[in-house]
């Protein structure tokens, strides 16, 4: 280890040996800045006390990662396990909650408190942020509390973030930032043994690195002063989907998903997905994409149809927009719908249509991309997406 993880991981040992002996933590009070981010606040957590009582975060992200069932969620330097027990329950028994410490001690208690709770969706690994332990594209959330601003390597921990993620897997995190103004000085004042403090970067830093990891719709906010010049703050980012052309060669997996959409009876009155050449003759020639996993196997798929062969609608299509079940809720129909509406735009298409079946979800919500000038569904399901309106 070098001297800066050295000191992180003495540092986080010896509280865990504390929580261990039934002393609490002993980590941040009397602490400078430290004991100025105050407790976590986690509404209803129905953990036992023992659990919450380890807590050593800067804020609650799982307030911010919007979990969803039987998803696999990754908290990074998971401590004592709070977020990722309670992740474990919000993904549910189809899902897995994977905590990564590279602290014997804290793994032993994270362990503990998960037999205390009850939960058997969560596991413990042992290893660093900088080298994650997991395969390429396996997880679909990416947390962590007050944790990454300890890294010496932070490039190397986006880089592996942006690599376990899924396309369109998410990143939702509370950290320590820094204002443009704090100088080095001030920063190796603030770095002590191993505070989330000297290591924080700024907010625009932290963009810049998120970008460069190859993430996108970055959002950094700030929620309350953690110290002179210091803020505790949320980031989210996206891995984004890969979109591309529809080939022939997708075909199989293209009716593939298309029947799953029909098998919901949300998506069509149809109940059969037709042959690739009554699919191919339905559907134009142009503004025909596939969304790709990782592995390029087709997650999701987009076409339009035409509306009439008389001229005057030369400029208005149907869209379909179908989700393979498997990768719902990850935006690739969002992706896919932008991605569309970005082709028929630069073919001059003005008007995008599609029905409106009464089960789907979200079909009330028909706002378009801003500046895009015309109505489109704003979510897609898996299933024929909603709403159609004329440009204005």
């Amino acid at each position: 280890m070098n001297s800066d993880r050295d000191a992180v991981h003495d540092r986080y040992a010896t509280a865990a040996r504390r929580a261990l002996a039934g002393e609490g933590t002993g980590l941040l009070a009397g602490e400078g800045d430290a004991d100025r981010l105050g407790a976590v606040h986690y509404a209803d957590a129905e953990l036992p006390v023992e659990v919450t009582a380890t807590s050593l975060g800067c804020g609650n992200p799982l307030a911010v990662a919007e979990l969803k069932p039987g998803e696999t969620v990754l908290d990074l330097g998971s401590g004592g396990g709070l977020d990722v027990l309670l992740s474990a329950r919000r993904v549910g028994p189809g899902g897995r909650a994977i905590g990564l410490d590279m602290t014997d001690e804290m793994l032993i208690l994270a362990r503990r408190h998960a037999e205390q709770a009850g939960v058997t969706n969560a596991e413990f690994l042992k290893g660093t942020i900088e080298q994650i332990p997991l395969p390429d594209a396996s997880v679909d959330v990416v947390i962590s509390n007050c944790v990454i601003a300890l890294s010496a390597d932070k490039p190397a921990v986006f880089g592996e973030i942006a690599r376990v993620l899924r396309p369109g897997g998410r990143l939702g995190v509370t950290d320590i930032l820094a204002d443009d103004s704090l100088t080095d000085a001030e920063r190796a004042a603030r770095a002590g043994a191993g505070e989330c403090l000297g290591g924080a970067l700024t907010a625009d830093r932290y963009r810049t690195l998120l970008h460069d990891a190859g993430l996108s719709g970055i959002d950094v906010q700030l929620t309350h002063e953690a110290g002179d010049k210091l803020h505790s703050a949320i980031i989210r980012a996206t891995k984004p989907v890969e979109v591309v052309a529809m080939t022939d060669d997708h075909a199989d997996q293209v009716l593939s998903i298309y029947q799953a959409g029909l098998d919901t009876g949300q998506a069509s009155f149809e109940t059969t997905a037709p042959t690739w050449e009554a699919w191919d003759a339905a559907h134009l020639p142009e503004h025909r994409l596939v969304a790709l996993d990782s592995v390029g196997r087709v997650i999701g798929w987009a076409a339009v149809s035409a509306v009439s062969s008389r001229c005057m609608y030369a400029g208005v299509v149907e869209h379909s927009v179908y989700v393979d079940p498997d990768a719902q809720g990850r935006g690739v129909g969002r992706a896919l719908l932008a991605a569309l509406i970005a082709s028929t735009e630069d073919a001059g298409i003005w008007t995008i249509q599609s029905g409106v079946f009464p089960r789907t979800p979200p079909a009330g919500n028909c706002t378009a991309e801003p500046g895009s000038g015309r109505s489109a569904s704003a979510n897609a399901l898996g299933s024929t997406t909603a709403c159609g309106g004329t440009s204005s």
